[in-house]
């Protein structure tokens, strides 16, 4: 049986203007300009306001439709509330030039590169091959992941080639293609099912009669665990040698790459590692100025020929034509009016935002010491701004400021506090700084443990427990003291 009833909910939605702005605040500068070109693309009522050009003010174009004679199409929106809105040209125009704009270039920093799969199909056709054993061969090389290992077993493969190929094989067969054909292209040690075959691939490919080479490659195929595990000591009474012998050989195996695909992406090569940076922050007579590097933010403005237009089809309201034309002329009006108010509300949120960061991190950014950090927490800049937290998340993710110290990546500025033994709130970062430092000047050959880090860093007057020292150094990638030993 039906029933009506009545039911009051509370929600809250964000409007699509909303959630493209929430989009514009995250883009870092190379996103944003590619997001701007695209909109410019899009929009033709919006422009580019160019450096000799002035901008006109809404009065001439009030005066310019003052005509009482002329009447308004009939349509669901009114065309002169928008032709007649006396809204000053700054407020639809975005001027988003700074000082620190000449400091970069505007030139692109990838380039279309070739991918390790090409590369290796390229080899692959100029080997003398039978047709099968190219497919095969065809069908290995597409198995590789980026760093050029084949992760996936013998037996699937050939499961896949019966399926999807229609090739008939057997798992000898395979391994023969792979270790006779595949892992013999260039780069060395590509095709290869592990790190240790990897690097005895490449090390097997260096003809060589040195004694550092051949240890090596015998340390690699007969004492790759004692190696991973750094048993210096086990490797040494196994082939009854000097300390620096085996220097040598971990030298030459130093030497070789863990990742023979990591020069290759399948998309773009980076040629210039050039970070640019959204904000620039000055030091002058002890004053930190924080401003944004608007290079890649034109001056934009409504185009006066599309109110012209908008105008001229608003005197015909007998034509139906027309008033579509109309309609679509005043979306695009109003999608550019916003978007010029959407940069305008980013540039806002990022300047208050990174003038409150600077703030809080004067002292920082005057000594470029990590030691000077304070403990800060988004909540932190939140406050003090009157932004949301997730506004603050969007504006920091990703983004680079420029400082006298070098490129900062505003994430690293945000940490938790502890308090030390003086009573004082330090910041997380200064504490990893500390243990960093220790761990850089400690003796190699007998490296600190956790315990023993625990005893110098209260020493220093940080009181912190075994298992916050292991978590810091994982999140600093520092290994564990027996994989820190050396020679």
């Amino acid at each position: 049986m039906l029933k009506q009833h009545l039911q009051l909910k509370l929600g809250q939605k964000l409007a699509p203007q909303q959630i493209q702005l929430m989009k514009l605040i995250q883009l870092h500068t190379l996103e944003f300009e590619e997001e701007l070109e695209r909109e410019l693309e899009e929009n033709p009522a919006l422009e580019i306001v160019k450096e000799d050009s002035k901008e006109d003010d809404y009065s001439s174009l009030e005066d310019a439709y003052q005509d009482e004679g002329t009447e308004s199409i009939e349509t669901d929106f009114d065309v002169n509330e928008y032709l007649y809105d006396d809204e000053p040209s700054y407020k639809t125009a975005s001027s988003n030039y700074s000082p620190d704009d000449e400091e970069f270039d505007n030139e692109s920093l990838l380039t279309e590169g070739q991918s390790l799969y090409d590369y290796l199909m390229e080899q692959i056709h100029l080997v003398n091959i039978s047709e099968e054993d190219l497919k095969i061969a065809e069908y290995i090389i597409g198995n590789l992941d980026t760093d050029g290992y084949l992760r996936r077993e013998i037996k699937s493969i050939v499961d896949d080639l019966a399926f999807s190929q229609g090739i008939y094989t057997t798992k000898e067969k395979v391994d023969d293609i792979l270790e006779n054909y595949v892992q013999k292209l260039d780069p060395s040690g590509v095709g290869a099912r592990g790190l240790q075959e990897c690097l005895l691939l490449q090390i097997e490919k260096k003809v060589s009669s040195d004694k550092a080479v051949s240890l090596a490659a015998n340390i690699l195929r007969h004492q790759f665990d004692a190696l991973t595990n750094k048993h210096y000591n086990k490797i040494i009474q196994k082939y009854d040698i000097e300390e620096e012998d085996l220097k040598d050989a971990l030298e030459e195996i130093s030497k070789l790459s863990p990742k023979v695909g990591g020069n290759f992406d399948t998309q773009t090569i980076t040629i210039n590692q050039e970070i640019i940076p959204d904000f620039v922050i000055q030091v002058k007579d002890g004053q930190v100025i924080p401003m944004l590097n608007s290079k890649n933010a034109p001056t934009l403005r409504v185009s006066e020929e599309y109110k012209d237009i908008l105008t001229t089809y608003s005197h015909d309201k007998n034509s139906s034509e027309h008033k579509q034309a109309a309609l679509f002329i005043k979306q695009k009006l109003d999608a550019a009016k916003w978007y010029i108010d959407a940069i305008n509300q980013r540039q806002n949120t990022l300047l208050q935002t990174i003038t409150a960061i600077v703030k809080f991190q004067k002292d920082y950014f005057i000594t470029g010491d990590e030691k000077s950090l304070k403990p800060m927490i988004l909540k932190d800049v939140a406050d003090i701004t009157g932004f949301d937290i997730s506004t603050i998340s969007r504006v920091v993710k990703s983004k680079y400021a420029d400082t006298p110290n070098g490129i900062v990546y505003l994430k690293d500025l945000f940490s938790d506090s502890l308090t030390n033994d003086d009573g004082e709130e330090v910041s997380t970062k200064e504490i990893k700084t500390h243990l960093q430092e220790v761990i850089d000047k400690e003796n190699k050959r007998k490296p600190l443990t956790d315990d023993a880090l625990v005893v110098i860093l209260k020493e220093q007057g940080y009181n912190i427990a075994r298992r916050t020292i292991a978590k810091y150094r994982e999140q600093l990638n520092i290994p564990v003291a027996r994989l820190r030993k050396e020679l």
